[in-house]
């Protein structure tokens, strides 16, 4: 009863982050469900982060689409490409020692909270006609880009907005709304792979994606009173990120390390 008091408890302060600051809520899914629910096998934690980042994505996707911010040809494209490497990423992270891919998941984690330190900043093109060379450069982004979510178990927002900026020179708002569909993608490709080596707890991540659904909906409504302070909102949440982030290396580099120095 507790551990689906906490797994329902995680996945609202994610939701509720997700909403208020419009990313990186995600990249935390894993060390709560670590630390705070307590599920102790690494890669069935990334296999039940993907799958309830996912659920979040899909629905999220479903606000943006009404308001017409997602350009769907483009989307499809780099969703398309991601989902294959995510499958290759998630692959590669299931062969990876779980304390190694723990102390690695850290690191992306100050990554992150650096990139949310910068002000996002999209570009100016408006057309975004299906060119070979711009569906050549979406392709190449969303395989990378996919590679990188799937051997983390992580949506990826992040990293696929200037992947789609620096594909198409597109608006950021056409990025976030457009990103949301390869965040789905890949973190369902992602734990698809995990289920089939039997690697995602259902019951978790099912309470994990009704707390991240009213905690979007209260996150999205506080941050319509304090949009003018998303700045200040990003900084104190890098901070979040920047502690949770010590907080790993400092649990795994010892026994990540000793693993890699076993014969």
């Amino acid at each position: 009863m507790l551990t689906d008091l906490l797994a329902v408890g995680c996945g609202l302060f994610v939701g509720f982050s997700l909403g208020l600051i419009g990313g990186g809520g995600s990249i935390l899914a894993t060390p709560l469900l670590l630390y705070v629910v307590g599920m102790r096998n690494p890669h069935l934690v990334i296999g039940t982060g993907a799958l309830a980042v996912a659920a979040n994505a899909f629905i999220n996707l479903g606000s943006h689409a009404r308001a017409g911010t997602v350009r769907w040809p483009i989307a499809a494209i780099f969703a398309v490409a991601g989902i294959l490497g995510a499958f290759v990423g998630s692959t590669l992270g299931k062969a990876v020692d779980g304390q190694k891919l723990l102390f690695l998941f850290a690191v992306l984690m100050v990554v992150v909270g650096v990139l949310m330190l910068r002000p996002r900043r999209g570009g100016d093109n408006t057309d975004l006609t299906l060119t070979p060379k711009r569906v050549a450069r979406t392709l190449i982004s969303g395989l990378i880009v996919g590679v990188l979510s799937g051997f983390f178990g992580i949506g990826g927002g992040f990293l696929i907005v200037p992947g789609l900026i620096f594909a198409t020179g597109m608006p950021l708002i056409n990025a976030i709304g457009s990103s949301l569909l390869s965040v789905g993608s890949f973190g369902l490709a992602t734990s698809i792979n995990y289920a089939s080596s039997h690697l995602v707890d259902w019951i978790v991540a099912g309470e994990f994606i009704l707390g991240g659904v009213l905690g979007g909906f209260f996150g999205m409504k506080l941050a319509i009173g304090l949009a003018g302070q998303r700045a200040t909102l990003n900084r104190v949440f890098a901070g979040i990120i920047f502690t949770v982030a010590a907080y790993m290396i400092w649990r795994t580099a010892g026994p990540a390390f000793a693993h890699a120095a076993t014969p």
